[in-house]
């Protein structure tokens, strides 16, 4: 009879613990979407050493936190000068062709639809070889940078 009562308590202090965790707490996120033709998002210049008309549209987080994600736009015909991130990139191709050549591996042609994994500090060129604009989507895990070789 103790046992249980002991058993009792105990299960509810560990609820009522979790119950005023912050974590649980916190209000819910909502879930959204964004399309890359969306008028409502915010297109912003990329770093310097890419070409001028690249932008960048945050679609979820903080850029300079963990865990953000954004769409890449290059211009058709245009190319990303050798970089590498901090973070590793999990990209979908939205739209356009896009060549990425990855240092020390056969480059790849990505197609609307196309995955392609980057692994972080690996240095890369990325071209859109489309007439139309090439826009990438890319999760990185570590805060956004692009940091030019100079190669």
């Amino acid at each position: 009879m103790i046992s249980s009562y002991i058993y009792r308590i105990t299960f509810i202090t560990v609820i009522l613990v979790l119950l005023v965790h912050p974590g649980f707490s916190q209000e819910k996120q909502k879930a959204f979407i964004w399309n890359a033709g969306d008028n409502a998002l915010e297109w912003h210049h990329c770093p310097e050493f890419m070409p001028d008309d690249c932008r960048l549209a945050v679609l979820q987080g903080n850029p300079e936190e963990r865990n953000a994600d954004i769409f890449f736009k290059l211009q058709g015909g245009t190319t990303a000068p050798h970089h590498w991130h901090t973070s590793a990139e999990r990209m979908v191709l939205i739209s356009g062709e896009l060549h990425i050549d990855y240092d020390g591996q056969d480059p790849v042609f990505m197609r609307p639809g196309t995955y392609a994994y980057g692994p972080a500090k690996l240095p890369h060129i990325a071209s859109c070889v489309s007439d139309e604009p090439c826009i990438l989507f890319i999760a990185f895990e570590e805060p956004i940078d692009a940091i030019p070789t100079g190669d």
